[in-house]
């Protein structure tokens, strides 16, 4: 097998090093993202544009409408098979992303979790109306504390989930990440991980980059997502980060009066504030994997690092 992965928080600089290592080794791209496979989520995703893909084929993006779901399991077969595929070709698979769940399902694997339970679903759902997620988070922390300390306490979609698995299983959900079965063929893939040494950096470059969204039209894109008719709030798409945000408030600004303007200063503040807790949990994702080579993303010459590494890497 011949493949890379590239991990990071998001805004660290993952695509551009990405295109970089592609350029140069012969690579083909599998994204390791759980927001960029779905269609018509362009701007809010920072989903590599026509010219990148051309110059650099990609795969993974653009595979879901995003009223259909997209699971770990799916990725990881998915992801199997293009790496066979893509080394059949005489090329080099990257595989590249933010998305730590799709990364340990395909190194480690996923024990078979249990589907969802509608009418629990719903006792969670009525007990969360009245006690509040933070409550609920609580709840979660004291039966699998793994799983709460990666999410935020408002984190319902996750926090319920978490919550199902416990009381249909008796296991916690994070017991279900990390079953392995003995040595896997990735054992002997390099996982090289883009961090800061400093939080401010990524800060800022996450601020920069939610104000090049809305300036990109992303408030336009999801106005036309909820003018399909067949998405709701609660759908996996429409909780990726900054879509969430902006969805809430378009709904708060259809039921305010006529005339209302739309709150774009707290929607930035809300977008970035969502980014910089993502992009926490990916870092605690991350110090978990301790398989992974760090570069520190915000040193002046992080790309000529990491080149060198994976030049190096067998």
């Amino acid at each position: 097998m011949r493949a890379i992965a590239l991990a990071g928080p998001t805004a660290s600089g993952k695509s551009a090093a990405a295109l970089a290592i592609a350029q140069a080794h012969e690579a083909e791209i599998i994204s390791v993202d759980s927001a960029l496979v779905y269609r018509g989520m362009d701007i809010g995703t920072a989903k590599p544009s026509a010219a990148e893909r051309q110059a650099v084929p990609h795969h993974l993006i653009d595979i879901r409408e995003p009223s259909h779901a997209y699971s770990a399991a799916e990725f990881a077969a998915d992801a199997r098979q293009l790496i066979a595929q893509i080394n059949a070709r005489g090329r080099l698979a990257l595989l590249v992303g933010g998305t730590m769940l799709y990364f340990k399902a395909l190194f480690e694997g996923l024990d078979a979790m249990p589907p969802a339970d509608a009418n629990l679903r719903a006792q969670l759902e009525a007990q969360a109306a009245q006690l509040g997620w933070p409550a609920m988070h609580a709840q979660l922390a004291q039966v699998d504390p793994a799983t709460a300390q990666r999410l935020a306490p408002q984190d319902s979609q996750r926090i319920q989930r978490a919550l199902e698995v416990f009381r249909l299983t008796g296991r916690a959900l994070s017991s279900f990440h990390g079953t392995r079965a003995g040595v896997t063929e990735f054992d002997q893939v390099p996982l090289f991980s883009l961090e800061p040494t400093e939080r401010s950096w990524l800060h800022a470059r996450i601020a920069q980059r939610f104000d090049a969204m809305l300036q990109a039209g992303f408030l336009g894109e999801v106005k036309a997502l909820r003018a399909r008719g067949d998405l709701h709030a609660d759908m996996p798409s429409m909780r990726c980060v900054g879509y969430r945000q902006a969805w809430d408030m378009l709904e708060a600004c259809d039921a305010a009066p006529a005339g209302t303007p739309e709150p774009l200063a707290q929607l930035r503040e809300q977008g970035i504030a969502a980014t910089r807790q993502l992009a926490k949990r990916q870092l605690t994702w991350l110090r978990s994997m301790q398989r992974r080579k760090v570069i520190a993303c915000d040193a002046p010459d992080a790309l000529d690092r990491l080149l060198d590494q994976v030049r190096c890497a067998p």
